[in-house]
């Protein structure tokens, strides 16, 4: 971890934005993988090298365990005065936003569709998100409701889903518009995609930790989401990515962890946030700029996680691809 601090403050010269590697439509358009910028937090965690093992290496002995939970540092002062509209709202620039998932398995059928819910973890303990895997559904399919008593597609605290192709290696993030077949004349009420997930099946069976792509929409002039209302199947973030056409569309994918012969695992550095050895533990980053994290998600204990997030991602977004790695039916467990 030395060689990589020390190379750090060089980089932090050139004050970049990470902003910019987000921004697709709107005023600069030729930006799109070319700059690079400092990391915004990585100053005050510079001495924090928690070194969790990514992989669940079979080994009693899980890592330096030395945190305590409490030790975890709370999430900044976040105002979450309209639930609907901040679980949709990219997090602030140069904010951390900390949240916290637990999975419910208590009651009758929740050991194979446990409940799980999001929460800021400030404090307060806001409520942001609960989501469930439907029952009915051919693919895997989760619902996410802002209510956590209400998790039906028909209620009014529906705010998004999950979709799995039947494999369940590659998910899509829809927001509550209606399905393309009943549009309105303008479009306008089509449900928009958030993000897709691509797991990369490990054909390797337990080697190795898995790889993740994550696509999403790019972020305007104004720093607002380019809304994706895909007219079909073929026409979605799916497509799009594998036709490599990235207009307005933006690629990250889950930063490689790296081999560490001490502990005879793969170890990602996640800042004292996660405290447990998971092969779900991943940090979600863009290509050009691997030190700004957009997103991290590990296990504290057996069924609770930690999830931050940054610009550019929002709550919904953070929280179905956090889902996505919970699925059983993953080629790449």
């Amino acid at each position: 971890d030395d060689s990589d601090s020390s190379t750090k403050p060089i980089r932090s010269e050139k004050k970049k934005n990470p902003v910019s590697l987000f921004q697709t439509g709107g005023d600069p358009p030729k930006e799109k993988k070319t700059r690079k910028k400092a990391p915004p937090k990585a100053a005050e965690s510079e001495e924090e090298t928690l070194e969790t093992p990514q992989k669940n290496s079979n080994k009693k002995g899980k890592g330096k365990k030395s945190k305590k939970k409490e030790e975890r540092p709370p999430s900044p002062v976040i105002e979450v005065d309209n639930l609907e509209e901040f679980v949709l709202r990219p997090a602030p620039q140069g904010v951390t936003v900390k949240c916290r998932v637990t999975r419910d398995k208590k009651g009758m059928d929740r050991g194979l569709y446990p409940t799980y819910y999001l929460h800021l973890d400030n404090d307060k303990k806001v409520f942001l998100l609960a989501g469930r895997k439907r029952k009915k559904s051919k693919t895997s399919n989760y619902l996410i409701s802002i209510d956590p008593t209400d998790l039906s597609r028909g209620g009014e605290n529906f705010i998004g889903k999950l979709r799995s192709n039947l494999m369940g290696t590659k998910f899509t993030v829809f927001d509550n518009g209606a399905n393309p077949d009943r549009a309105n004349a303008d479009w306008s009420n089509v449900r928009q995609e958030l993000s897709a997930v691509v797991y990369e099946t490990n054909v390797l069976g337990f080697k190795g930790p898995r790889k993740m792509t994550v696509i999403i929409p790019g972020m305007n002039s104004d720093n607002e989401r380019v809304p994706i209302r895909p007219r079909n199947d073929n026409d979605g973030l799916l497509m799009r990515w594998q036709n490599k056409n990235m207009d307005n569309v933006i690629e990250l994918h889950n930063k490689a962890p790296v081999w560490n012969d001490e502990t005879q695992s793969y170890v990602l550095n996640f800042h004292g946030r996660v405290t447990h050895a998971s092969v779900k533990n991943f940090q979600i980053v863009h290509g050009s700029d691997p030190d700004y994290i957009v997103m991290q998600f590990g296990r504290v204990a057996d069924d609770a996680f930690t999830m931050d997030y940054n610009y550019p991602l929002c709550a919904l977004q953070a929280f179905a691809i956090a889902l996505s790695s919970f699925d059983g039916k993953l080629a790449c467990e």
